[in-house]
């Protein structure tokens, strides 16, 4: 008979394997050099490391849901936790640059599935009035990685080489497999069964998929420009490379803020939080677009997107539990899986678009193109609003909150 878990224990052990799943996301990123001399390939065959990688969570989280909807959660995330220290291991031992992409996409499937379940675990385990924070808590593993966690497993492959850094992450894995044994509740309850029809209901309910279209665009707005953040600091702000450093581990803190701030504005009106987040992204991209010369002003700029970069993930989480929850109710955790799905495609959309921007128009022209995403993703969510019942009730001083 398992004992009752303390929730505030439960979201720390998501968060640390959050931290581990987040780690691995960009760690290729800073080993790409190393990888290229290793193996002998170029720096695009490298980038397939990071592609692969994107392209496993998209596909992988609604494939792994259908397999794996009737598990108990709690073993489920042990055999989630495995299948990443696997793949991460299969990284680092490779003797083929081949058979390094085989061990990325076995961990970007632990890591697609994770996201889905982990989410609704903490919606789960805490009152309905704090489950946007919830899910926030679980998310800041993903923050503090960006902040501490890819610096760090980057600086280990320069110093010991790159086998090390997969090393590194598989051993933070194994961390987050003991805490979510020992914290993760065992008598979870099961979601409905996922099959591939859910899907097909989660698409054509007109609100979910508004809903996943704010996520990719909304959310991957912000990836036309923090792709190039760091020449954009260098070439256009005037920062030295040493500054570039410091400045992205503080870029990093106020995602860490924002996102806190999100889950707690999101908890009772997700709709009316979200709004109010994406114009705060929106305004932040076009100030963006006008100081991104100047040295000061720049740098302000981009710490303010920080805090708006994240900010909007728990909301969009939450409110599309919520939405499945009273449309499909059978085929919540498939649309918790296919939200996954849609923040990877705003980011492969945002960084793509971004790499257009800067070949065609230049460095600079990224967050007005940035913006422009979001605008759109704004149109989208009045109309969510629109559709949305509980929201047409909200009275006019609800609105203007």
């Amino acid at each position: 008979m398992s004992k009752k878990v303390n929730p505030t224990w439960t979201l720390l052990a998501l968060a640390i394997s959050a931290f581990a799943i987040g780690s691995t996301e960009f760690i290729s990123v800073g080993l790409m050099p190393l990888l290229v001399s290793h193996f002998h390939i170029d720096l695009a065959q490298a980038g397939l490391t990071v592609s692969i990688y994107a392209l496993g969570i998209m596909i992988g989280a609604p494939v792994m849901t259908l397999l794996t909807g009737r598990l108990n959660r709690h073993k489920l995330m042990m055999l989630i936790m495995g299948l990443f220290i696997v793949g991460n291991l299969l990284a680092a031992l490779a003797p083929t640059f081949g058979l390094l992409l085989v061990g990325r996409v076995v961990a970007a499937l632990a890591h697609g599935i994770f996201m889905t379940v982990a989410s609704v675990i903490a919606a789960d385990v805490v009152a309905p009035e704090k489950r946007a924070s919830a899910i926030a808590v679980m998310f800041t593993g993903l923050t503090v990685a960006t902040v501490t966690g890819v610096p760090l497993g980057t600086m280990i492959g320069q110093l010991g080489g790159w086998r090390w850094s997969f090393i590194f992450i598989s051993a933070i894995g194994v961390i987050g497999l003991i805490a979510d044994y020992w914290l993760v509740p065992r008598n979870l309850p099961l979601p409905a069964k996922a099959t591939a029809r859910g899907i097909i209901r989660v698409l054509t309910n007109p609100q979910l998929l508004l809903a996943l279209l704010v996520t990719a665009l909304g959310y991957g707005g912000t990836f036309v420009a923090y792709t190039y953040l760091s020449p954009l600091l260098e070439q256009a702000m005037g920062w030295s490379a040493n500054a570039v450093v410091v400045i992205l581990v503080v870029y990093g803190l106020m995602v860490a803020l924002g996102n806190t701030l999100g889950g707690r504005w999101a908890n009772t009106k997700p709709l009316v939080a979200l709004f109010k987040i994406f114009v705060g992204l929106f305004i932040t991209l076009l100030v963006l677009t006008v100081t991104a010369h100047s040295h000061w002003l720049g740098l302000l700029t981009v710490l303010v997107m920080g805090i708006f970069a994240f900010m909007n993930v728990p909301g969009l989480q939450l409110y599309i539990v919520q939405l499945a929850e009273v449309h499909t109710p059978q085929d919540v955790t498939m649309a918790s899986a296919l939200n996954i799905s849609a923040f990877n495609v705003g980011i492969a959309l945002g960084s793509g678009i971004g790499g257009q921007v800067t070949t065609q128009f230049g460095l600079t022209w990224t967050p007005l193109f940035g913006a422009l995403m979001v605008a759109v993703s704004l149109v989208l969510l009045l109309g969510l609003i629109w559709l949305a019942k509980p929201v047409r009730k909200l009275d006019q001083a609800d609105c203007n909150d």
